[in-house]
């Protein structure tokens, strides 16, 4: 809660910020799993289906972030590009990791995910719209 005297500016950027904690907060997880040595990381069966998930929650965390400012199309695209950019990011980091290397097929894997967990997003912000009729 922030104090009576705080000014009215910060008071209507503070709720913009809290909206976009939770993607920051996932995109330093992300970014901590990225920074394992490879030779400390499980066995790679699961590999694709983690970049999956772990982008489709940063996509969904990011259109969640996104809505209330901009329309469900501008969200779910926003959400994209930045998740999948983020991914770019993330390959890159790798290749300064011992035992890592950067790998496209894997920034793939992260852009479906991204596109997954903004349709999702997508999907429950027209439910809780549809809720509020």
């Amino acid at each position: 809660m922030l104090p009576r005297h705080a000014p009215k500016r910060l008071i209507h950027i503070a709720p913009r910020v809290l909206l976009w904690m939770p993607s920051f907060l996932w995109a330093g997880v992300i970014f901590w799993l990225s920074s394992i040595p490879g030779t400390d990381l499980p066995p790679t069966g699961f590999s694709s289906l983690a970049h999956v998930v772990v982008y489709l929650i940063l996509s969904a965390l990011i259109f969640i972030a996104l809505r209330p400012g901009a329309d469900r199309a501008s969200a779910i695209c926003l959400a994209i590009l930045l998740a999948s950019a983020y991914g770019v990011t993330d390959e890159i980091h790798q290749s300064f990791v011992p035992n890592r290397t950067p790998d496209i097929a894997d920034w793939g894997f992260d852009t479906i995910g991204a596109a997954i967990g903004a349709w999702l997003g997508r999907l429950v912000d027209e439910r809780l719209a549809a809720r509020k009729k």
